[in-house]
């Protein structure tokens, strides 16, 4: 494992069981609106750092552990921490912009992140298959549509506006480095862009 990916897990780990058993602690760095427009935006970093559960920890451990890869070999540990963190606060951004107004929406979770690593991999291996036979580009389509239905719904405890910021985040960070990703591999691209752009017409229109 390289050591950049390794600190993230364990500082994940570490953390978050030490939230486990510390409200106060879970309280104060936590994502919390009403204290991110008070002045704390340092929450904006620290909430990624926390989970809810275990279960919740080992999900996005785990899933990090298998893309991350994908990513570091191409891009170096270096930019990889760049995407990672990028994707991190992408994903509470965009959060903060669609929830702003509710001063008491509170969220922990390294989604975000995770999710903008995965963006990152699908833009970069055109030949990955999610759980061996969905095409990533395919996947990473209907997955933000699924997102926006989840935004919209409102109906469950998903931080899907995180989710959906961190995926941002991969994909204008990964497109950064690589531009000509846009000429090599339009159809993995536009796939990917066009649910964004989706949302943010939503959004213009007050549909969101």
């Amino acid at each position: 494992m390289n050591i950049i990916l390794l600190v993230i897990v364990v500082a994940n780990g570490l953390i978050s069981y030490k939230a486990f058993n510390d409200t106060y602690f879970f309280r104060k760095y936590e994502f919390h609106i009403g204290s991110i427009r008070s002045g704390e935006q340092f929450r904006m970093f620290s909430s990624g750092f926390l989970h809810v559960d275990f279960m919740h920890l080992a999900f996005n451990m785990f899933t990090l552990y298998m893309f991350a890869p994908f990513v570091i070999n191409i891009v170096g540990p270096i930019y990889f921490a760049y995407l990672y963190f990028g994707s991190l606060v992408a994903g509470n951004l965009l959060t903060l912009y669609f929830h702003k107004e509710d001063y008491y929406y509170r969220a922990v979770g390294a989604s975000g992140a995770v999710t903008g690593i995965i963006y990152s991999a699908i833009l970069l291996e055109p030949n990955l298959y999610m759980y061996g036979f969905i095409p990533g580009y395919i996947f990473g389509f209907v997955y933000l549509l699924f997102s926006i239905y989840g935004m919209k719904a409102k109906n469950d405890n998903i931080g899907h506006v995180a989710h959906f910021g961190g995926a941002i985040g991969g994909f204008g960070i990964t497109l950064a480095k690589f531009p000509t990703l846009i000429t090599e591999e339009p159809k993995i691209v536009l796939a990917l862009l066009v649910p964004i752009l989706i949302l943010f017409i939503l959004a213009k229109m007050k549909k969101i």
